[in-house]
């Protein structure tokens, strides 16, 4: 999920294992925990001169379980032994700080586990990418209850039992919202399922999800032998159907026997994918699995990469979103989430 969160996830875990010994600096360093696994980022662009390259290693071996695994012990010993010296000598052991460290570490690529961008958390011994679809990558509802509990816990003392109260608060609160939007994914894929068999669509497969910063709106794509169709669905909407599904070609200007770069792209959107040829030595890669911002569209997918022909390579330039502006795309959304 995005970055405030996984930052309040992880010092909420360094809060459960070192709290009343360390007080709020165990929220610190278990917020800078929950940080690491997202540092893929700048290590992908160190790595690699491709940006398509870069863009893959994002959630890959950084979101492992054996990432995980090596840099809590890593991480734990050396905090201990920086930490454990003058006043502060034997308050903490190194077990306590391998402790803080593997489940700030282990809950950021859990959590994102629940989001449709997927993680591999098997990573190096399989590439397959988690990934549930019930909750957006960012939702104020999963994330601001957590933050407020984790804020006011901060001004009581280290031994308090109100503190103890407002962690387990913060956790119970965004857990059983969690267990929400997993109950919802299931019906939501139930509408689905009836609305395809309404419009008389022959499915191979589908996919739902929900919009961004919220669990009302969704959006679905399913694929058939010769196309795409996605549609849209508000908890709001008159009629529990996701209705007028719109076509999108299986457009493929480029193809994967052509270049390993568009199979690697298609694993990385599932098969959810178009190519479309803007020019002479650029293209349009459309990554299926976002809402399209104007579904009569087929070409306005949110997550959309500009290729060019790098010699005997793909390259990509840097992602850009196609709104204008958040309060645009914000009212637009809020205008759909409302119903029709």
């Amino acid at each position: 999920m995005d970055s405030l969160t996984q930052i309040v996830l992880g010092a909420a875990c360094g809060e459960a294992v070192l709290g009343k010994k360390i007080g709020n600096k165990a929220l610190l360093f278990g917020a800078i925990g929950g940080t690491i696994p997202d540092l893929d980022v700048l290590v992908g662009g160190w790595l690699y001169g491709n940006e398509i390259d870069a863009m893959l290693f994002h959630r890959g071996f950084m979101h492992s379980i054996v990432f995980t695994i090596l840099a809590a012990f890593l991480l734990g010993w050396l905090i201990h032994k920086g930490y454990n010296s003058g006043k502060r000598l034997q308050t903490t052991t190194q077990s306590d700080w391998i402790s803080l460290f593997f489940w700030a570490l282990f809950t950021h690529p859990i959590l994102d586990c629940f989001t449709p961008y997927g993680t591999q958390l098997f990573a190096p011994f399989s590439n397959y990418r988690v990934a549930l679809n019930n909750i957006a990558v960012a939702d104020p509802a999963y994330t601001l209850p957590f933050l407020i509990c984790i804020v006011v816990l901060m001004f009581f003392n280290r031994t308090s039992d109100k503190r103890r109260l407002w962690l387990k608060l913060g956790i119970g609160i965004s857990s059983m919202y969690m267990l929400f939007t997993l109950g919802n994914k299931l019906y939501i894929d139930d509408v689905f399922r009836k609305s395809l068999n309404d419009s008389k669509i022959s499915a191979l497969r589908f996919s739902t999800q929900p919009a961004i910063f919220n669990t009302i709106l969704w959006y679905g794509i399913v694929e058939t032998d010769a196309s795409y169709f996605v549609s849209d669905y508000s908890l709001l909407d008159s009629e529990n159907r996701f209705l007028n599904f719109r076509k999108i070609p299986k457009q493929r200007d480029l193809k994967p026997s052509e270049f390993k770069d568009i199979k690697d792209l298609a694993w990385f959107s599932n098969q959810y994918y178009s190519v479309y040829k803007r020019n002479e030595n650029e293209y349009q890669y459309n990554d299926l699995r976002y809402p399209l911002l104007d579904l009569n569209n087929p070409n306005s997918s949110v997550f959309t990469l500009l290729l060019y022909k790098d010699e005997n390579r793909l390259n990509m330039k840097p992602f850009e979103p196609k709104f204008d502006s958040l309060g645009n795309i914000m009212a637009s959304l809020w205008e759909r989430i409302k119903g029709i």
